[in-house]
């Protein structure tokens, strides 16, 4: 990850300073996003993140894991970041034990919401 970004990413919370990606990452979330391309939570296909469901800086021996992605967007589609909503409760320094059945439920929701005629 360049340091731009990784800094960028800490000043927005998502990661801490020490935390230092492996070299194997883009690979590996590359391979996800081509088996996952879509939101989790809203079926969006724009600004995708590889979201890991136990945080990579607290279980660093499942970074590379595709057992523990899950595909979220940052799209702000209907004016929701899913990647910060669900994925992170809202706070980037926090994250949700539950985010694969949220994403299922709120994808459920959306997809089966009442529509006005």
């Amino acid at each position: 990850m360049p340091i731009i970004q990784h800094l960028i990413g800490v000043a927005q919370g998502k990661h801490p300073l020490s935390s230092k990606r492996s070299n194997a990452w883009p690979a590996a979330r590359k391979s996800h996003l081509a088996q996952h391309p879509t939101c989790a939570v809203c079926g969006g296909k724009a600004n995708l993140e590889v979201h890991h469901i136990k945080p990579f800086h607290l279980h660093p021996d499942l970074e590379l894991d595709p057992s523990n992605f899950v595909t979220l967007c940052e799209a702000k589609k209907g004016g929701v970041n899913c990647h910060l909503f669900v994925g992170h409760l809202g706070n980037f320094r926090s994250f949700n034990v539950n985010v694969i059945a949220d994403s299922a439920a709120w994808l459920a929701k959306l997809f089966n919401r009442p529509k006005s005629e």
